[in-house]
C-alpha cells in the first residue's frame, strides 16, 4: 500500500514564531517597564535632592537672617554701650577726678534683646589673669609724643631701637636719633612710605614705625583683651597675657591747664599771684609763712612746690588744681599716679621698678587718702620728686570704653573701642575703632556660661 507523506508541520513553526515573537513583545515590555522605572528612581532622586537643597539653602537663609539681625542688635548695643559711658562720665566725672574702674563694672548689660560688656584692664597686680570690666584711663599711660627715649626704653618689650624710631617718626626733623630711623628704612619697603616727622595720631600708627613687631606690639595678648586665651601663647608660662606696649602709651592723656572757674592756673614762679591765692584759701599770715619758705618760687612742679611749703596735705588739696609751673592751655603727658600700672611709673625719671612697685602698693592701702598727689611723698624723696613730679598727676580727662557685644541667642559679636575726652566739659569721642577682626575677647569662662544660657 503505497503511503502518503504528511504535510509539513506549518502550524507549529508559526507558533513558535509566535511564542518568539510574544517573548521578544514581553522581554521589550519588562524592559521598557524597567527603563520607566529607573527613569522614575531618578527623577524621585533628583527632586528629593532638590527638595534637600532647597531645604538647606532655606535653612541656611534663615541662618543668615538670624545672624543678620542679632549683628544689628549688636551694633545698637555698641552704640548704647557708648551713649551709657558719655552719660556716667557727665554726671559723675569731676575737674579730672572719676571713680575708680571698678565702679564701671558693666557686663552683660541688656539694650534690648543684645548685651554688652566693657572690657576694662586691671595691672595692680601685674599682667591680669581674668577679665576685668570697666573703663580704661588713658592718662595712666605713657603719651608717645612727649615721652623721652630714655622714658620709651624702660617699656616692655621694647627695644633701644624702636625707642629712638618713635621719636625720629614723630619729630619734625630728618635727623637721625641714635639707633632710630628717619626716610632710609621706609623707602626700602614696598610698597614705600614716609617717615612721618609729626605727632602720632593714634597708638596704632606704632605699627608703621621702623621695628615695631607685632610681639613688641601685642605680646603674648593679641586679641588685647587683657587676659591669656588658649589660643595665645604663653612664652614664659606664668599662665597671664604679658601685654605688649600698645597697653602701656597713649596719644591722648592731656589735660587743661585752666583753674576750676576756668581762668588760667596760678604759675608758681609768679609771687605776687600765689601770694594772693593763698590769701584767699587760708589767710595772709599762712600765706606769708608758705611763700617765705626757701627756693618755694623755683619748685619745677606742684608736687614739688608741696614738699617745700611745709604745707598739709588737706591744705594742699584745695590749690593743687589752681598751680601750675607750664604756660599754655593744655598740659600733655602727665601720668595719672592714682591710676598708671607700676610698669609705666617705672619709665618716669627718678622712680624705677622698686619705688613704683611701692607707690603702687601703698595706693593700694590707702584707697581713701590719694584723691591728692601729696599721698606720693610718702614714697618718694624730695629728690625723687624733683626728677618725677613735673610728670605726675592726679587727674585723667580721657578714657577709653572697649566694649564687645552679643545679639540674641549670644550671636552677632561685635567689638568697638571708643576714646572719650573730658578736657572741654562735655565729653566727646575722640577716636573709634572696629576691634572685631581680633576675634573673641570675653573669655572662654564667659562665652561657655553666656551660650549655655541663652542658646534656644
Amino acid at each position: 500500500m503505497k503511503q502518503i507523506a504528511s504535510p509539513p508541520n506549518h502550524s507549529r513553526r508559526r507558533e513558535g514564531a509566535d511564542s518568539m515573537a510574544m517573548s521578544a513583545a514581553a522581554r521589550r515590555r519588562r524592559q521598557a517597564h524597567g527603563s520607566v522605572l529607573i527613569i522614575v528612581l531618578w527623577i524621585a532622586l533628583g527632586l528629593v535632592a532638590i527638595t534637600l537643597y532647597f531645604a538647606n539653602a532655606m535653612s541656611s537663609e534663615l541662618r543668615a537672617a538670624d545672624n543678620r539681625v542679632a549683628m544689628l542688635a549688636a551694633d545698637q548695643a555698641i552704640e548704647g554701650a557708648a551713649r551709657y559711658v558719655a552719660s556716667v562720665l557727665t554726671e559723675q566725672a569731676t575737674n579730672g577726678i572719676v571713680p575708680y574702674i571698678t565702679d564701671y563694672a558693666n557686663e552683660a548689660v541688656a539694650v534690648g534683646e543684645a548685651h554688652f560688656w566693657l572690657l576694662g584692664r586691671d595691672f595692680s597686680q601685674g599682667a591680669p589673669n581674668q577679665i576685668a570690666f570697666g573703663l580704661a584711663d588713658e592718662g595712666a599711660k605713657l603719651n608717645l609724643n612727649t615721652a623721652t627715649v630714655e622714658m620709651l626704653e624702660l617699656l616692655p618689650r621694647m627695644t633701644p631701637e624702636l625707642a629712638a624710631a618713635i621719636v625720629d617718626w614723630r619729630d619734625a626733623d630728618s635727623d637721625i636719633t641714635s639707633g632710630g630711623a628717619e626716610a632710609e628704612p621706609y623707602g626700602r619697603l614696598r610698597p614705600p612710605y614716609l617717615c612721618k616727622n609729626a605727632p602720632f595720631d593714634s597708638v596704632d600708627e606704632l605699627r608703621l614705625v621702623s621695628g615695631a613687631t607685632m610681639d613688641i606690639l601685642l605680646g603674648e595678648d593679641t586679641n588685647r583683651n587683657g587676659i591669656l586665651d588658649p589660643n595665645e601663647t604663653d612664652e614664659n608660662r606664668d599662665g597671664l597675657a604679658d601685654p605688649g606696649i600698645l597697653e602701656y602709651v597713649t596719644v591722648w592723656s592731656r589735660e587743661p591747664n585752666l583753674r576750676s572757674d576756668g581762668t588760667a592756673r596760678i604759675r608758681i614762679g609768679d609771687r605776687n599771684a600765689m601770694q594772693g591765692l593763698l590769701r584767699q584759701a587760708f589767710n595772709a599770715e599762712r600765706a606769708n609763712q608758705i611763700m617765705n619758705r626757701p627756693g618755694i618760687t623755683n619748685a619745677s612742679s606742684p608736687l614739688e612746690f608741696y614738699t617745700r611749703s611745709g604745707m598739709s596735705a588737706e591744705e594742699f588739696a584745695q590749690i593743687e588744681t589752681e598751680i601750675t609751673t607750664v604756660g599754655g592751655p593744655i598740659i600733655e603727658g602727665r601720668v595719672n599716679v592714682n591710676t598708671a600700672s607700676a610698669a609705666v611709673l617705672a619709665c618716669l625719671p627718678g622712680i624705677g621698678d622698686d619705688k613704683a612697685l611701692e607707690l603702687v602698693a601703698y595706693r593700694q592701702a590707702n584707697t581713701d587718702s590719694v584723691d591728692s598727689v601729696a599721698w606720693v611723698t610718702k614714697v618718694l624723696s624730695a629728690q625723687e620728686i624733683s626728677q618725677a613730679g613735673r610728670l605726675l598727676t592726679g587727674q585723667s580727662y580721657q578714657f577709653t570704653a572697649d566694649v564687645a557685644a552679643l545679639g540674641p541667642f549670644g550671636r552677632g559679636y561685635r567689638r568697638s573701642r571708643f576714646v572719650f575726652d573730658l578736657s572741654e566739659g562735655t565729653p566727646k569721642i575722640i577716636y573709634r575703632q572696629n576691634l572685631g577682626s581680633l576675634g573673641w575677647a570675653l573669655g572662654r569662662e564667659t562665652r561657655a556660661t553666656w551660650l549655655a544660657t541663652t542658646t534656644p
